[in-house]
């Protein structure tokens, strides 16, 4: 099972701290928070990962390197200084990834399992599955409508009442998704998502266990009191 991280971003939300790191790099309780990510996804049993890094990615290489230390084996593909966005990130590395993939943001740390769910997927005949959480806009705007299973609207921008889920921040694809994405271009992921969206291949994966991110200050401040507790609980 492998699971593909997007540590490519430039993370503009969070000011000085990654004017000269890359998101992941951001210390939580003095250790980086990509740390964390790989621990927790080796625990979960994952052991293989793809980081797709970009802005100031060599940290990431130096420090992780091929990831035994942390449970996990590290394969690295590299966007350079021009970003693709999340998706061309991903077409980036199509050469290292398998038949189908868990795709992850680099700035989430969430709960899952990921053999079920992977197990739910290769019950369905779908290019794609979405894992969503009933958030009501608690943590974030929510974005996503789904219905029996199936995820019928992704939309960030505009809002509708029936749009109570958000995008969790973990997704499958089959690799041949990507022959979606044009060659050398900036793509996000939500125009793929889109994309399956309308052709109604894109399952939705309810949890229910709430996500931690690291993408703005407040999710960060957040993050921090999570691992405090944690730490004060063991």
């Amino acid at each position: 099972m492998q699971v593909a991280i997007l540590a490519g971003g430039l993370a503009t939300r969070l000011g000085s701290l990654t004017r000269e790191q890359p998101k992941s790099m951001v210390r939580v309780h003095g250790r980086p928070f990509l740390e964390y990510q790989l621990e927790n996804l080796s625990h979960d049993g994952v052991r293989d990962v793809v980081l797709c890094i970009g802005h100031l990615g060599e940290q990431i290489e130096e420090r992780f390197e091929d990831g035994r230390r942390f449970g996990v084996n590290i394969k690295y593909s590299h966007e350079g200084e021009r970003l693709l966005g999340t998706a061309g990130a991903l077409k980036n590395a199509v050469r290292l990834l398998d038949s189908e993939f868990f795709v992850m943001y680099g700035d989430s740390y969430l709960f899952l399992d990921y053999n079920a769910i992977m197990a739910y997927f290769r019950g369905h005949n779908k290019l794609g599955l979405m894992v969503v959480y009933q958030n009501r806009d608690l943590y974030d705007k929510s974005n996503v409508m789904a219905e029996n299973g199936i995820v019928k609207v992704y939309n960030k921008s505009k809002k509708s009442d029936k749009m109570i889920y958000i995008d969790y921040g973990a997704s499958i694809l089959r690799k041949e998704t990507l022959e979606l994405v044009p060659p050398d271009e900036i793509y996000p992921l939500d125009n793929l998502f889109a994309s399956l969206v309308e052709h109604g291949e894109l399952l939705a994966y309810e949890v229910y266990d709430r996500f931690y991110e690291i993408g703005s200050p407040q999710g960060l401040r957040e993050f921090e009191k999570y691992i405090s507790e944690r730490k004060g609980s063991g």
